[in-house]
């Protein structure tokens, strides 16, 4: 009788484990399964994030002020990928915080691409204008506080807009019979020819062009003629130069260089300057 008994009690017993390993089992299946997809959102949210701090690589512009503001996000986003690198999946909290700060993120970039489309496309409105609106400055000064801050971050760009630039530079020899030669013995003179182009940006007035032309051996070739010249505050020693009236018009323009003796065969160079800038370079071959 005892032992029937004592295999009851062991039976059940066993039934208890049996039971008890189930539900362990599934308890554990259950934990098991929750971090899985704990873990995966995890890793979705951290791709998420990559794709974002990839957008915000991709992302310029040519404004100061919101460079800077995109390096202060660029830094955020690295921090929050960070952050979530070093978390547990299983902290559901701070993870659903990060998807928070995601979405902030996303959106900060949002305004950033709408704030550069609208500055880019006001650039090229103020660049088609801008000589109309300094007259219309001069006129009223109401106006040019309308332009706020946009156009000071902007007024480099016009000004480098308003250089005078040239096209077609190049450098001839001339015999004592007025023609054209590439023979070095025969040369009485050089001649440097240039079309300075239209712009109605540039300032309107007498503009003089200096030339510099050395010889095969690299000496600049200078005469009676020669004058000291700067461009952007470095000074300069011209070979020869001439003025002409520049009214935003495109203006040909030659310049003789005179009194040089003793040419020789080789490549001979010219450049020409404004006081603003170096327009171009030439080169002439005599032999």
């Amino acid at each position: 009788m005892e032992d029937t008994n004592l295999k009851k009690i062991m039976y059940a017993l066993t039934a208890v484990a049996v039971v008890l390993a189930v539900a362990l089992a599934y308890i554990w299946y259950q934990k098991s399964s929750l971090v899985k997809d704990l873990t995966i959102e995890k890793e979705e949210l951290t791709a998420q994030m990559i794709d974002l701090q990839n957008d915000y690589a991709s992302l310029s512009s040519d404004y100061d002020t919101i460079n800077s503001q995109l390096d202060s996000s660029r830094e955020e986003v690295s921090q929050l990928i960070e952050r979530i690198q070093k978390t547990e999946a299983t902290n559901r909290t701070k993870i659903r915080q990060y998807e928070k700060e995601l979405g902030t993120l996303r959106s900060i970039m949002r305004s950033y691409i709408v704030q550069i489309d609208s500055l880019n496309t006001l650039n090229k409105k103020l660049t088609a204008d801008a000589a109309a609106a300094r007259r219309e400055a001069a006129e009223s000064r109401r106006k040019q506080e309308e332009l706020n801050k946009t156009v000071e971050e902007l007024t480099g760009q016009v000004a480098a807009g308003s250089v005078i630039k040239a096209r077609g530079l190049r450098i001839e020899a001339y015999n004592a019979s007025d023609k054209v030669t590439d023979r070095s013995s025969r040369v009485v003179r050089l001649l440097t020819t240039l079309s300075l182009v239209e712009n109605d940006l540039a300032p309107k007035g007498p503009v003089r062009v200096y030339i510099r032309v050395k010889g095969p051996d690299g000496i600049l070739l200078t005469n009676s003629t020669q004058r000291t010249f700067e461009v952007n505050g470095e000074p300069m020693i011209c070979s020869a130069s001439r003025e002409v009236d520049y009214q935003g018009k495109e203006v040909e323009l030659s310049i003789y260089l005179n009194d040089i003796t003793g040419y020789v065969k080789g490549i001979y160079t010219v450049d020409a300057y404004t006081e603003q800038t170096q327009l171009g370079s030439a080169e002439l071959m005599l032999r």
